[in-house]
Formats: structure tokens, sequence, C-alpha cells
């Protein structure tokens, strides 16, 4: 799974986790066991989108620590989210008096916990888009230099052609192997046109 993806999975897990809370508030074991399981998927996953800069080249890396922990980080937000649910799960399996309240402290920190989520998605997206964009260049720079080279093999193939022609019987095997350079220019022509249409798509789809 992408890190855009799995920051935006975050949001939906959220969700998840509330609704089941609420539900094993009420008396719901099964929807208890549910709550704990899609806790620990958040969990999971906050702690790889938080671990994620030191994958990273260090101008995206800075953008991914900058939105969970710079002054206004969303890192204390989530985890307060997270600590939030635990709480309330413990109160729903102790069938704790306070469950309500849990429940209901919960719900109220759910806006802000969406907020802080979004915020964090959206850098995902953006260093995702910013890498994206720095590959197609790359690719387009490799495309524009393998063009290149095919445009000066046919010149040679194109050469040999001829001099193998003026050659005549004695140039057949000349003539054979400036053929096979042909041939293999117009495949160098076919997949430069493969990897152009590529990045196009790609572009597209990012």
């Amino acid at each position: 799974m992408s890190l855009v993806n799995l920051a935006a999975r975050q949001r939906m897990l959220s969700q998840r986790m509330v609704l089941q809370t609420v539900l094993a508030a009420r008396g719901s074991d099964l929807h208890l066991k549910a709550a704990r399981h899609t806790l620990a998927l958040f969990k999971d996953s906050q702690a790889q989108l938080v671990d994620t800069p030191r994958l990273l080249e260090p101008a995206s890396a800075e953008r991914i620590r900058a939105v969970y922990h710079g002054p206004a980080g969303v890192a204390a937000t989530i985890d307060a989210f997270a600590q939030r649910v635990e709480v309330a799960l413990e109160h729903a399996e102790r069938q704790s008096r306070r469950v309500d309240d849990a429940v209901a402290e919960l719900v109220s920190a759910t806006d802000g916990a969406l907020e802080a989520l979004n915020a964090a998605t959206t850098v995902f997206d953006q260093v995702g888009r910013a890498k994206s964009e720095t590959l197609m260049k790359e690719l387009a720079g490799i495309v524009e230099s393998i063009q290149t080279v095919a445009r000066e093999a046919k010149v040679v193939s194109f050469n040999a052609q001829v001099m193998a022609a003026r050659a005549g019987q004695h140039g057949r095997e000349f003539a054979v192997v400036a053929n096979v350079l042909s041939d293999i220019t117009q495949e160098i022509d076919g997949l430069s046109l493969q990897a152009v249409s590529l990045a196009g798509r790609s572009r597209s789809a990012a």
C-alpha cells in the first residue's frame, strides 16, 4: 500500500473505531473485539507513517516531520485520539460507569482527529506528487538520450548501407550488419515511444 493510501486509510479507520467503540459501550462484545483490532491497525499504520522520514530524501523527510512534529504538528492530536479510544474500550470492557463520559470525550475529539489526519494525508499526497514529477523528468531525460543515440545509429546505418552498396559483392556481409543495425534502431524507436506513452499516462494518473 502506498504512503498516500495508507495515510488516507487512517481516516477510515478512525471513523470505524468511533462507531465500534460506541457500540461496544452499549454492551456488544463483538464490537469491543472489532474496535480493539481496528485500534491495533490504526496504531501500526500510524507508526509506519511517522517512521517514513528515514526512508525519504531530506526535503521530503523534513516535510513529513514538520506535519507531525512541527509547531502545528498533528502527532499529538492523533496519539491523543487513539488514547481516548483505548480508554473508552477499557471502560466498556469493565462496564464502568464512566464509559459514557469516555465515549462522549472520544466523539468530541473526532473532528480534531480528522483534521489532523487530513493534514497528514495532504502532505503525503504532495510529497508523492513531487516524487512522481521528479521521476517523470528523469524518465524524459533518459528517453531523450535514447532517441539521440537512435538518430545517430540511423545515420551510421544509412552510411553503412551506402558503403556496402558501393562495395558490391565484397560488401554483402557489411550490408547484413548495416541492416541489423537498422532493425535495432527501429526497435529503439518503438521502445522510446512506449516510454513516452507510459510517462504520459503516469502523469495523467498522478
